[in-house]
């Protein structure tokens, strides 16, 4: 039986799809029509099979060395922002965070919703919430909480609450002042997510990042910055284990990625979500 799934856009039209059973096996699923992928060996140089399937990938793709490119059908966590089309394979995901408005910097007082009401089967949602303030009046957060409320009473599998807010790496003591705020009015039945810049484990203070991981149930590092991914994102990533707080890769989709020696065994890496594009 097929899982289905309906997730409105900002317009408020449903876009509908579904996923099968099969999908979710791993490995052995029908060959995609990439180009550069699951091509014939013989379509490859010779120079690439001495080089192994790995390198010859690597190459067509345009990686640097050990890198991959992210194709999101190797996941099972993602990102789906306001405008962008669910891909017939998301109901096969296992978590999908969903932008579902914002706080903006010209309105305190007001929580903005970028999504009609969704209807997620299968997937564990998250209800998030891009922040360009913190500020906010109080009739935000109690809009908040009674979208919350509605998406879980539309039956939807709702995980928590996630604040996408960009704060600065010398500012985080005052970040998690207003998520203690914020957790103690959000349910406990719902987790209280957010997303990172790769600086703060680098230079972020050990009290900033304390009070961070006594805030907050998890926080999803970001690699990218609009559809790229950052250069260099290997040096930031090395410090990871200074956050002391469960954490998760954010990759964007058809970026780089090569994961950083010893992530595996990090008792706090909790996996990756795929920003789709």
């Amino acid at each position: 039986m097929a899982r289905s799934f309906v997730i409105a856009n900002p317009q408020g039209e449903a876009i509908q799809g579904g996923s099968r059973r099969h999908w979710m096996a791993a490995p052995a699923s029908p060959p995609r029509n990439d180009e550069g992928k699951g091509r014939e060996s013989s379509d490859i140089s010779r120079r690439a099979l001495l080089a192994g399937a790995a390198g010859g990938v690597l190459v067509l793709a345009g990686c640097r060395r050990g890198e991959s490119v992210v194709d999101p059908r190797d996941y099972d966590a993602f990102f789906l922002w306001a405008g962008v089309r669910a891909p017939e394979w998301l109901g096969r995901a296992r978590t999908v965070y969903l932008l579902a408005g914002e706080v903006r910097r010209a309105d305190r007082g007001r929580f903005v919703p970028l999504r009609a009401l969704p209807h997620v089967a299968g997937p564990e949602v998250w209800f998030v919430v891009r922040v360009e303030r913190l500020d906010w009046e109080e009739g935000v957060t109690a809009a908040i909480l009674q979208r919350l409320a509605q998406w879980e009473a539309a039956g939807n599998r709702l995980a928590g609450l996630q604040i996408d807010f960009d704060a600065a790496t010398h500012g985080l003591s005052g970040y998690a002042r207003f998520l203690h705020d914020l957790r103690a009015r959000l349910p406990r039945k719902w987790r209280l997510s957010i997303t990172g810049l790769m600086d703060w484990s680098a230079g972020g203070d050990p009290q900033g990042l304390a009070a961070l991981a006594g805030a907050v149930d998890e926080i999803v590092v970001q690699t990218y910055q609009g559809r790229r991914t950052i250069p260099g994102y290997e040096s930031y990533l090395r410090s990871l284990r200074r956050l002391g707080m469960a954490y998760r890769i954010a990759l964007v989709e058809g970026g780089q990625w090569s994961a950083p020696e010893g992530l595996e065994q990090d008792r706090h890496f909790k996996g990756y979500v795929v920003f789709l594009v």
